[in-house]
């Protein structure tokens, strides 16, 4: 072969590769997003190409089916490329290892790219890690919650504001670190835990959210029959939980909790008015304005959320 039919076949076999990691971004968008856990994934995949090309399957799978470096590694990885290790700590989705499967799939476990120069290769590989670093510092870049606050409405209505806002952004996050900030404010002297919203109550070996002795705080943007069952659960252990959920979310978890036959036994309270009365209450002992004790809130809320999340353009900004 020429060495001009050679450098279009590479040149192609360039572009195929291009289209290949855009076919699997494009396959990858859910809900018009494409998350954190497949651009994570995806650097890990190709950099297992980098370091080893053609890859088996059972050099970077786990038996669990999990990519090898998506958890313990991550980090390491991703500040290899210039990446904040606080993007994110670790892939836990299973789509997110489902989604890394399929990018190994695609390029046939590097066998395409063995047909080019190594130099050749390599260049290419850091070109697609680059592409993936671009998205990655798009959603690095995105601005925090900022809330123009009219100070004349009820304070129901401004917590109402941040939960709404935070819909679809958070996953449960907001709503669970706002909880954890109000009772952080209301109780002083006990020390309020503080876990990542997505750690599973088993993960954590915990019997929910929050507990202040007997009281057990379940949080949840969007009730299920899992959280239901674990109140349950708390019941007869002789706990007395609370559901929080969004106020738009309160029948469906009345008739989930009527289900499991605990709708007698479990308090359901909406966010909106959990944190709200707490404003109106601290304020009044104290002799503050709602506005001021909302903000105390909010400083703490932020203070937590930096603490434990990733996602620190979740922070949160009244004025």
């Amino acid at each position: 072969m020429s060495n001009d039919l050679k450098a279009a076949s590479v040149e192609e076999m360039k572009q195929q590769s291009r289209r290949t990691l855009n076919e699997w971004l494009e396959s990858c968008t859910r809900n018009k997003k494409i998350a954190r856990n497949t651009v994570a994934i995806g650097i890990v995949v190709l950099d297992h190409l980098r370091c080893t090309c053609p890859a088996t399957r059972e050099q970077v799978i786990s038996q669990g089916g999990e990519v090898s470096g998506a958890r313990s590694g991550l980090r390491t990885i991703l500040e290899s490329y210039d990446i904040p290790r606080t993007y994110l700590k670790e892939v836990t989705t299973r789509q997110g290892h489902q989604d890394g499967q399929r990018l190994f799939e695609q390029f046939e476990w590097g066998r395409t790219l063995t047909e080019m120069p190594a130099e050749t290769r390599e260049e290419l590989l850091l070109e697609l890690i680059a592409d993936l670093r671009d998205l990655a510092n798009k959603w690095l870049q995105r601005p925090n919650l900022r809330f123009d606050i009219d100070r004349r409405q009820a304070p129901t209505t401004w917590v109402n504001i941040i939960v709404e806002n935070a819909k679809g952004r958070s996953g449960g996050v907001v709503e669970q670190q706002l909880v954890g900030a109000k009772l952080a404010r209301r109780f002083k002297g006990i020390d309020i835990p503080n876990h990542p919203a997505h750690a599973g109550d088993k993960q954590t070996e915990r019997a929910g959210d929050f507990a202040i002795s007997h009281l057990v705080y379940h949080v949840t943007s969007a009730p299920s029959r899992d959280v239901l069952q674990k109140c349950a659960q708390n019941i007869k252990a002789g706990l007395l939980p609370l559901l929080l959920i969004p106020r738009e979310q309160e029948n469906k978890a009345r008739i989930l909790a009527q289900d499991e036959g605990i709708d007698k036994d479990l308090t359901i309270i909406a966010i909106e008015d959990f944190v709200a009365l707490n404003i109106i209450e601290l304020a009044t002992e104290e002799k503050k304005d709602f506005f001021s004790v909302l903000k105390e809130i909010l400083k703490l809320y932020n203070e937590r959320l930096a603490e434990v999340e990733t996602d620190l353009s979740l922070r949160i900004e009244v004025r």
